[in-house]
């Protein structure tokens, strides 16, 4: 018979691919953690990981036993939120995944709505690229993420709530300004341009990379980093231009700090989507955020197959 305290000590492993990580994790020493995998792996007669000088893979036993035990905890999970939506929203918990600027421009008013209404519900908000935002949800470990990027699951339910505009940004004084023609930078010019992305994995690349593609604007970029403040300071400091979100400007264009510019017969779209657990009944906190969601958007929203 499975011990799920061994089972937990072994979900950890497999999310931080360490014991260290898996007993940092848990908050308990690392021998003891070490034990029970190995407790766990005697149990049921085979290894479930590979242990290495830097971190543990899993073995075929150990995926097995990583999709099943993905599902048990979600059932935990489950069971834990249709108990506390017994006390409806006196108290509660609301934990939101969300890719960058949705989580640095979007969510923080939302936020502070529900937690004037309601100030006894505790409010979380992980902030990780699209890529990570789906994989903590799949997990069962959000209530419900809020991406940029393109979504690869069955297991997610995708709603677009909103579209977001990507605008190309350079320095004050780029020469880009002055060369630009009546109706904005050419494809031409922004072939040749030195471009700032952010990192593999981050929604707003995905898009930016595709819409390009599309219309066979091949691009190399200069640098990729990990955020759009770092993106738009290295602009600011004239490393290069870039096309980042219309919402995360209004200061930078305001102060005059950075310059927007049209681009020709180009305009960058993209869907803001709302990812939910397919299956997953939502909490009287989850059901008030989507409805303060859905008045800040009235009249956007359409639901997408997966994929």
């Amino acid at each position: 018979m499975l011990n799920l305290n061994h089972l937990r000590v072994f979900r950890a492993v497999c999310e931080t691919n360490s014991i260290t990580g898996a007993a940092r994790l848990l908050r308990i020493s690392q021998p003891a953690a070490s034990k029970q995998l190995a407790d766990l792996e005697t149990a049921l007669g085979m290894p479930l990981v590979n242990r290495r000088a830097r971190g543990v893979r899993l073995t075929a036993a150990g995926e097995v036993l990583q999709r099943h035990a993905r599902r048990l905890f979600q059932e935990e999970q489950a069971a834990e939120a249709a108990l506390e939506a017994l006390s409806g929203l006196e108290r509660g918990h609301l934990a939101v995944g969300a890719s960058t600027t949705i989580g640095n421009y979007i969510v923080p008013a939302l936020f502070g709505e529900l937690h004037t209404a309601y100030p006894r519900v505790t409010l979380e908000l992980t902030i990780g690229n699209a890529a990570r935002i789906q994989e903590q949800l799949l997990e069962g470990n959000l209530d419900l993420g809020l991406s940029e990027g393109l979504v690869a699951s069955d297991a997610l339910e995708i709603e677009v709530f909103t579209h977001d505009e990507l605008i190309l940004i350079v320095a004050p004084g780029h020469p880009l300004i002055a060369g630009a023609g009546p109706a904005g930078v050419s494809q031409q010019q922004l072939e040749g341009l030195p471009l700032i992305v952010r990192e593999r994995g981050s929604g707003t690349r995905e898009v930016v990379e595709d819409a390009l593609a599309r219309r066979g604007i091949h691009i190399e970029p200069v640098m990729s980093l990990g955020s759009t403040e770092a993106v738009k300071n290295a602009v600011a400091e004239g490393l290069g231009a870039a096309l980042v979100s219309r919402l995360t400007l209004d200061l930078e264009l305001q102060s005059g700090r950075l310059h927007a510019l049209e681009l020709q017969d180009l305009s960058i779209r993209r869907a803001l989507r709302l990812l939910t657990l397919e299956g997953k009944q939502p909490s009287p906190a989850t059901r008030e955020f989507l409805r303060l969601l859905r008045a800040r958007y009235p009249g956007s929203s359409s639901k997408l197959n997966p994929g």
